[in-house]
């Protein structure tokens, strides 16, 4: 996937940054339908979860090579691959950005440990019922 440098007032390039992620999503949710024989978004959406997340699989597995490898542009673009089909996963289970974001926002200024013990501690809860 290209990303391209959009224009802002006056014609000067801005420079990509997580917004990229939005405009990918809206991107990926144009393709739901659309022929398999001519998007690679749209034969995952009409594979499905499965493969979908298959895909997911391989391509975190490569970007954890790249990093064991210390290999920055390989892990650059294998990021790029990771956070492609997050998005397409997200758009086959109906996941609009905007509540993950929700969530990393809520989690802002809490302690990771804190975080998991509390979700750990609200699953005990459930099943103790």
């Amino acid at each position: 996937m290209k990303t391209r440098a959009k224009r802002a007032k006056g014609g000067r390039k801005t420079k990509p940054d997580a917004r990229v992620l939005d405009c990918l999503h809206a991107t990926i949710e144009t393709r739901r339908g659309d022929d398999p024989e001519k998007s690679y978004t749209a034969k995952l959406l009409a594979k499905g979860t499965r493969t979908i997340a298959k895909k997911f699989g391989e391509e975190s597995a490569e970007v954890i090579i790249d990093a064991v490898a210390r290999k920055p542009a390989g892990l650059v673009r294998e990021s790029a691959d990771v956070l492609y089909h997050l998005l397409v996963m997200w758009a086959d289970a109906r996941i609009k950005p905007g509540k993950v974001w929700a969530e990393l926002a809520r989690r802002e200024g809490i302690s990771g440990i804190a975080e998991k013990r509390a979700r750990q501690n609200a699953r005990q809860g459930k099943r103790a019922r």
